[in-house]
Parts: structure tokens; sequence; C-alpha cells
């Protein structure tokens, strides 16, 4: 039989999980795998400026590719990358998260080295990383092949991360190859039960809505999607973190639900209704403008990763594929006596004010959009901003806002580039959010990416002051010379950038991105109080529920 060491199965493993790339920070626990990660054929090594941004650009990499992995040193590197963990976690991701440690004796003897608490417990961080991982294990020789196994396995099944703590000694033990093991499938009588249950629902509806989220773009339910809506255009939507999941140029798309936040005409098409069909959605405070989805449960046929809900009764174990299977011959058998949907309409008008303003810079950003583009907007005015947009056919959108970290996507941007190296990034970040990341602006240029990056510059925290404090200093920040950026990071880059105040200087930048062959960051000045209509009304509702 043959046998591998521990890093080398490891490797395999990943290389079979669709993973062609490891991120993360050298550090001397895991130096001695790195150099096995480096002799690899088909995996590379991506080395970044800090183990936050590693593990936030693993993040955006396993958005593009399904799945991904990260790697630290013990202790000072884990924690450090554990909030982006977190994301993963909060949002479906699956990042493996593999962390070089001390030597198997040296944690056994309880030996006061580095990067320990010192105590003789090495279990700390493993213990905090089990609140943020499907699964996790302590690898030993005897224990690895089972446990990388299980690890990953679990964390592909729920996509949500997986930790392995890997001991110095045992990345270089020989093990011996498993062999292949059965997946996890639906059970058949769940499945005839879901449909006889939809069916009663269907079959006597009129109107029909689908509304889709980010749990369907986890599990890639995008052409199966599509494929329903092309059996009839009934009205269908997306909240904000499941964008891009429906071709918004398909018959029907009528835009993005936000409960009280959507449009009067969105809000109507999805939820009076007969039957609201939801596949994998999430509802969050920032999503629906405080929880204020009117969605009764009776009408409702609700599809999980590994169950459906139809008027309050539970189908399980059931996968969304195979309940959208379920769904596909009753749009067939019911669908002509349902209502169609209309195309959403877009005001389209230009901007009388010299200056930019929000409302200018996304009908802008409209007409910049290309089909096959990948977007990635920051929580507060970019996220928000996007929400709008009418996605040409083909866009990925990348936001975070159930779990919301500032900064998360310049790094992910890095990943999603990595990821889809032939894809034009489009970057939309705040200036306070960007300077916790900027330092990947580097990684960027040595790996000789052109990302087009929008730094939205409204000196300071505006999504915080439209919440509360919107003249107090915490809301202000240092005032960067961000055009000078680019070349600061980068001694062999090429990058270009410009400063933009008025609508027609922005519309000229974007005229001459239009061919766009370098990194180029555009440093958009807005007033510090103007945000997006949907931030408007998701910011009162937080500031009434943080205000008591």
């Amino acid at each position: 039989m043959k046998t591998l060491k521990v890093g080398e199965f490891l490797l395999m493993r990943l290389q079979q999980a669709g993973i062609r790339h490891l991120f993360g920070v050298p550090g001397d626990y895991n130096l001695q795998f790195l150099d096995s990660v480096i002799a690899h054929p088909d995996i590379t090594w991506v080395g970044c400026a800090n183990e936050l941004n590693a593990a936030y650009a693993a993040d955006g990499y396993g958005r593009c590719n399904g799945a991904a992995a990260l790697l630290t040193t013990f202790g000072v590197g884990e924690l450090s990358a554990i909030n982006g963990i977190a994301g993963s976690y909060a949002e479906y991701v699956p990042v493996i998260h593999i962390v070089g440690a001390p030597a198997s004796q040296v944690q056994s003897q309880g030996d006061c080295v580095h990067h320990s608490l010192g105590d003789g417990d090495f279990r700390h961080f493993s213990r905090m990383a089990q609140e943020v991982s499907a699964a996790s294990a302590v690898l030993t020789a005897e224990n690895a092949v089972q446990e990388i196994d299980r690890v990953m396995g679990e964390a592909l099944y729920q996509h949500r991360p997986g930790y392995l703590l890997l001991a110095v000694d045992v990345a270089q033990a020989e093990v011996t190859l498993p062999l292949p093991s059965s997946a996890i499938t639906s059970l058949p009588s769940a499945v005839d039960a879901f449909a006889t249950a939809a069916e009663a629902m269907l079959s006597s509806a009129q109107h029909v809505a689908l509304l889709a989220d980010f749990l369907a773009a986890r599990w890639q339910l995008q052409s199966p999607l599509a494929a329903l809506r092309q059996l009839r255009a009934i009205p269908a939507a997306t909240l904000l973190m499941g964008k891009g999941v429906l071709d918004e140029q398909q018959p029907g798309f009528v835009g993005t639900y936000a409960g009280e936040g959507s449009t009067p005409a969105v809000r109507a098409a999805i939820e009076e209704t007969d039957v609201t069909v939801c596949v994998g959605v999430r509802f969050t405070d920032t999503l629906t403008a405080g929880f204020t989805q009117q969605l009764p449960t009776e009408k409702l046929i609700d599809l999980q990763p590994f169950h459906a809900v139809v008027a309050g009764e539970t189908f399980s174990p059931l996968s969304m594929a195979e309940a959208l299977g379920v769904l596909e011959p009753l749009f067939r058998r019911y669908g002509e006596r349902w209502a169609i949907g209309g195309m959403a309409t877009r005001e389209d008008t230009s901007d009388d004010d010299a200056f930019i303003s929000q409302h200018a810079f996304w009908q802008a950003m409209q007409r910049f959009l290309l089909p096959g583009d990948i977007i990635l907007a920051d929580q507060g005015t970019a996220a928000f901003g996007a929400a709008a947009l009418r996605l040409p056919e083909d866009v990925q959108l990348l936001v975070q806002p159930l779990w919301g970290s500032i900064g998360y996507t310049l790094p992910a941007a890095f990943g999603a580039q990595t990821a889809q190296p032939q894809r034009r990034v489009i970057l939309i970040i705040g200036d306070g959010s960007a300077q916790l990341t900027i330092q990947e602006l580097g990684s960027m240029q040595r790996d000789g990416q052109q990302p087009i990056i929008f730094l939205l510059n409204n000196e300071g925290y505006t999504v915080e002051r439209a919440i509360h404090g919107a003249h107090q200093r915490y809301n202000d920040i240092a005032q960067w010379n961000w055009t000078a950026l680019p070349q600061a990071l980068s001694l062999t880059g090429e990058a270009q950038s410009w400063r933009v105040s008025e609508t027609v200087q922005l519309e000229a930048v974007m005229a001459r991105l239009a061919n766009n062959q370098r990194l180029s960051l555009v440093e958009v000045v807005l007033d510090k109080e103007d945000i997006p209509p949907l931030l408007r009304k998701v910011t009162a509702s937080l500031h009434q529920r943080n205000g008591g």
C-alpha cells in the first residue's frame, strides 16, 4: 500500500477538494510543512501581509472557488486569523485552517515555549477554534489520516471552516493511504413527503414568488434556479448577501428584497403572494431593515441546505438541490396559471450636481459593470449602494453583511482574483474600512493582479455617523494620501491612481479603465453625510435597537 508523509497527504486532500492555493503567513512551527507546499506541483503558496488579511483572502478565494485553505503558526498567528475564520463560519465558506504547532514531545512535556501562554496547556487556541469550526482535530501520527478526512469532509459538507492542528513532527510522519468513503445523501421518505406537501400548496396558487439568498450560491445552485425560472418567469428577487445567485437579466427579476427597505414594487412582488419559495435564505437585521419581512409561515416553502419547510412542517434530511429537483415538475405542471413578474426598472438619470453624490456614483457604476465581473463591496455605504445595482449576466457580488467585519473586502479581492485570474475584479471600499487592511495592495502587485479599486473617501465612518454620533470625533479617521499608497506599497508594481471629486472626472476615469491593464485605484471624494437610501432605512432601525 502507498505511504505518504502526513503533510503530503493533507496537500493531496486539499488538491482533491479543488484547492490550488494556500494563503497564510510563515512561522517557525509551519516552515517544514511549507517546504512540502513549495515542492507541490499543483498547490501554490500565497503569502499575505498578516494573518487576518490571509483569512479574509482565503474567504474571498473560497467564495469564488468553492473551498479554500489557510496556514498560520500556533497561537499568535491563528488568533490573528480567527476573526476572518469566524466570518467564514457565519457566512458558510469552507476554509481549511491548518495551524503549525510545536513538536508533540514539547507539548506533552508542557514546555514553556514561544507563542504559548507559558502554562503548559497547548489546547487553549484549539478550544477557541472549535466555536467557529464545523470540525476540528489535533493531528497525531496515528489519527492523521482519519481526522484529516473527517474534518475536511465535515467542512466541505457543511460549507464551514475546519481546523487542523499540525505539529512539526506529525507533518513529517509516514501514513498509509485510506480507502474512499461514501457521501451523505437525502432520505427518500423525506423527498416524497416534501413533494406531496409542496404540491398541495402550489397546485392551487395563482401568485408564486421566488426569493433566493447566499446559501443557494454557496451550494452552487445558480443553474437549477435559472432552469426553474425559465419554466415560468414568476417574480424573483434576492437579498443583498445573495445578490448574483439569480440572473438579474432573466425575465421576472424584480430587484433586491430588504423588508421595509425594499421598493414598494419589490416588496409587493415577494410578500403579496399565495406562495413564496425561499431558497437558501437567512434573514438578518441589516438585510431586512430590522427584521421587517412579512412572509407568513403558512405561505412559505423554505429550502435550506439540509432540510426544507412547507407551511411550518419540516422535512429532513433533504438537500436544497434535491428539493429544487422536486419543484421542477411542479413548475411544469402548475406554472402556467401563475402570474409572471415584471422586469424591474431603474432610474438612470444623470446627476445635476458637479460634485459626486452617492446617487451619481452608483449610476456611473451601473454603466461601468460588464458581464462576468466580480464585485466586492465593503460593509457600509459600499454594500448598501450595491444593493440597488442591476447586475449584468454572470456577475458575482461578494459582501459580508452578516459578520460585517470592515476591511474584509480588500484582501478578499486579492483572494477572489487569485481564484479567478481571468475575470475583472472591482473593489468598492470606504476609507475607514481600507485603513484596516490596505497592506494587501502590495501582495496584489507582487502577484501581477489588476483589480480596479474605487475607494470612497467620505472622511471616516459614514455608516456609523448615520447610526449615531454624526459629528463625534470617534467617527473621524486620519486623512491619508490614498493615491500615493499603491506606489508606496510596491517597488515593482505599475499601478495607477486618481483622485476625483466631480462627476465628470469620475466618468472620464471610468472610460479610461474600460481596457484596464494594471492595478488601478480611484479615490472618490464624497460628502461625509451622504448615504444610499437603503442604508438610511437600515441605520434608523439599528439606531432604535442599539438605543434600547
